[in-house]
């Protein structure tokens, strides 16, 4: 069974938080996400910083840095209200992730 699809969330939940941080782009998210064991070609990356701008988590502005055109996305206000709403929802399923394990060891 490929386990990839049930990170997908979780990735996509990262973007979300580093960006209502600071501006993020590309190559940094895919550096911060190896990071956090998350092997992403820019041919996935792209894909998912796009669908997040399409539905309005994110907005984005092309920079030239010297020679190089790079873009920042930035967290919207949909953005931070869906990312807030899933930080509850992720601490609830920690809760219950790890209560279950803390249970299953008591005699």
């Amino acid at each position: 069974m490929d386990d990839r699809d049930l990170y997908a969330g979780l990735v996509r939940l990262h973007l979300l938080h580093h960006a209502a941080e600071a501006p993020i782009y590309g190559q940094s998210m895919i550096d911060e996400l190896a990071h956090h064991g998350y092997q992403l070609s820019p041919g996935t990356l792209y894909p998912i910083l796009h669908g997040l701008e399409k539905k309005g988590y994110l907005t984005s502005t092309q920079i030239q840095a010297g020679k190089m055109n790079r873009r920042f996305y930035r967290i919207t206000p949909l953005g931070r209200r869906a990312l807030t709403g899933a930080k509850r929802k992720v601490q609830e399923l920690f809760g219950e992730l790890f209560h279950e394990n803390t249970k299953a060891k008591r005699p």
